[in-house]
């Protein structure tokens, strides 16, 4: 494919991009590697309990869908029949590329399809992926500060690897400045809902290779779902499934022959280059606007594709969205930014674990009102979440999309639970656990990307200063006198031992009550913005109460304290209380968790809080 602006090679029939010629330079991608491994698309599957296999799709067949003097689009289609069981995923792959005339630039999108009676089997990963030529591209951007020089891939080879794979010390770096720094390409993850535009820069000549995903539309778990985006290699890549932050949760899993199809993208892949090397900000600024040119044009008008529908063939829903707290105010409220969209009909919360549809999610205004346009047709529960406010919206009744409909639901209202009053309460109920204190790391083990940061979360190894700063007794927090953004560690995690074991670790909250209706039932609400191989287990006032009055039993997979993530998937418990366990005076609660096989069992809380009982009762 060839505009006069650039030019992209494709094998034939395999739909492998084998180069790229921009600017002078006869290929971006690395062209010491195979064909097949330069830009691709892949797939990470497995037949039930079977191990995972990998699937760089090749296309078996080639056809031009449109060429005209404004547009080529080329499909690579590889079809699945039984007689390829066990060797690729059972998917019909429809892998597209487009270039328009006059654009910097071009787009991939792919159409997966399942036919109903396929054999059962997950998925765990889908993506494209680019890999740039080592000699050329040096220096990533993922954000406007989350900018550097990074290091290579042989650097990484000669350091010295850490607690898991992909965190290395680089030790004798080609750069000396990196020298004693540590590289982790999950230090460069992003929320899909800021995962717009990343990528690289060369500095000669200075040319600039971007990814560019203009809407969330078609990836899964929500618009807080945190994934990869561009890390050594040099490699840029656009995450459309994946396991990360949160586990077999988000994997695909098909089962009893059910028909499945899905879109995933376009994508645009934007070159761009500036004259003078001294403003090669202007790279990064360049390919900013760019992204919001595409994110504006969302839906794009130009795929030939029949499952791609065009903006009049979707619908849009508006409406405004008030919170009921009668302990915060007697009348509804505007939900301010809350979290509103669209997803498969399902439970309450279940948008965050929903991997097979699409999509569609907006931030409510000041007011609480809302608008969603682009919305493809279909059947869909309207989901929503409010900042400052915990647990999960769900409409009583499902939408009806249909083409060119304009929904308006009016007025909606959110009652988050409560019983009664606030006695105290510990964090901000957002979903992160940012707020809470986040120690500087080890100075052996630093990225200075993230020094005096305000995501200094993004650090190796802080799990393992939980032990340095409480080597032989827990945390204990206590209410009225501890502040939690100074005296509440960011994650509950394993206590070291002296011989490289770990431990339980149990957590004090200490608070006095005036009164107590022994009667009555209090509830204790606990918001978890993470969970990683964990069980929490909640007792009042007796440690050693056997079993424990509330266990949430093992839960979760997010592995974001090993991936310097500083929230997972949303978990909301309400523990009753009753008031014969309480004491006037003072009290305390125990929170331990009770897994403690390695470093990375832990919580990250959102937000705690203890509720007097109902007035009613």
């Amino acid at each position: 494919m060839d505009n006069g602006i650039l030019q992209v090679t494709l094998s034939n029939p395999g739909g492998f991009v084998l180069g790229i010629r921009y600017n002078g330079i006869d290929n971006l991608l690395e062209s010491h590697n195979r064909d097949g491994n330069r830009g691709y698309w892949d797939v990470v599957w497995s037949e039930p309990r079977f191990p995972g296999s990998y699937d760089r799709t090749k296309g078996t067949s080639f056809k031009v869908i449109m060429q005209n003097e404004n547009q080529v689009e080329l499909s690579f289609v590889r079809t699945w029949n039984s007689f390829l069981t066990g060797t690729v995923v059972p998917l019909n792959i429809d892998k597209r590329f487009i270039m328009l005339n006059g654009s910097s630039g071009f787009y991939s999108y792919a159409i997966y399809e399942r036919l109903e009676g396929w054999p059962d089997f997950n998925v765990d990963q889908i993506r494209i992926v680019f890999k740039l030529r080592k000699d050329k591209f040096d220096y990533m951007a993922i954000s406007d500060y989350r900018q550097r020089i990074m290091p290579t891939a042989e650097d990484r080879a000669r350091g010295e690897p850490l607690a898991y794979p992909e965190a290395v010390l680089l030790r004798n770096p080609s750069n000396s400045y990196l020298k004693g720094e540590v590289d982790d390409k999950y230090q460069y993850s992003c929320e899909d809902r800021n995962n717009r535009v990343h990528g690289w820069i060369s500095f000669d000549p200075p040319v600039g290779f971007w990814m560019i995903t203009p809407s969330d539309e078609f990836r899964t778990g929500g618009p807080l779902k945190q994934d990869l985006t561009s890390h050594v290699g040099p490699t840029t890549l656009s995450m459309f499934v994946s396991t990360h932050y949160a586990g077999e949760d988000l994997g695909m899993k098909f089962k009893n022959g059910e028909p499945w199809k899905k879109v995933f993208g376009p994508v645009f892949i934007y070159l761009n280059s500036v004259p003078d090397r001294k403003n090669l900000r202007g790279l990064w600024d360049d390919a900013k606007e760019q992204m919001s040119k595409e994110v504006k044009s969302w839906p794009y008008s130009f795929p030939v594709s029949e499952d791609f529908p065009s903006s009049d063939q979707r619908g849009t829903i508006t409406g405004r969205l008030l919170v009921l707290d009668r302990y915060i105010n007697a009348k509804n409220i505007s939900a301010n930014s809350a979290y509103v969209g669209l997803a498969l009909p399902g439970d309450v919360g279940s948008w965050q674990r929903e991997t097979k549809g699409y999509q569609f999610w907006t931030r409510s205004d000041i007011d609480g009102r809302f608008f969603i346009n682009g919305v493809r047709v279909g059947d869909y529960s309207l989901y929503a979440w409010v900042p400052g406010f915990i647990g999960d919206y769900r409409h009583y009744v499902n939408v009806t999309i249909t083409p060119g409909s304009k929904i308006n639901l009016g007025d909606i209202v959110y009652e988050p639970p409560r019983s009664d009053r606030t006695l105290w309460e510990i964090g901000v109920p957002d979903r992160s656990a940012a707020e809470f204190y986040v120690p500087n790391p080890n100075p052996n083990y630093i990225n200075r990307l993230y020094v005096d940061q305000s995501d200094n979360y993004r650090q190796y190894g802080l799990w393992e200063r939980y032990t340095d700063l409480y080597p032989d007794e827990d945390l204990v927090y206590r209410v009225g006198i501890s502040n939690y953004r100074r005296d509440w560690f960011f994650a509950h995690v394993t206590r070291r031992t002296m011989n490289n074991t770990y431990k339980p670790t149990t957590w004090r909250i200490t608070f006095a009550l005036n009164k107590v209706s022994r009667t009555k039932t209090y509830y204790l609400r606990l918001a978890l913005a993470s969970a990683s191989f964990s069980e929490l287990q909640v007792r009042v006032n007796d440690p050693t109460e056997h079993p424990p009055p509330f266990t949430t039993g093992l839960i979760g997979r997010d592995n974001s304290i090993a991936r310097h993530g500083i929230h997972g998937l949303y978990h909301l418990y309400s523990v009753e209380i009753p008031g014969n366990k309480l004491w006037k005076g003072n009290n305390t609660i125990f929170l331990t968790q009770s897994r403690c096989l390695n470093a990375f069992e832990g919580i990250m809380y959102d937000y705690i809080r203890l509720e007097g009982p109902p007035a009613s009762s």
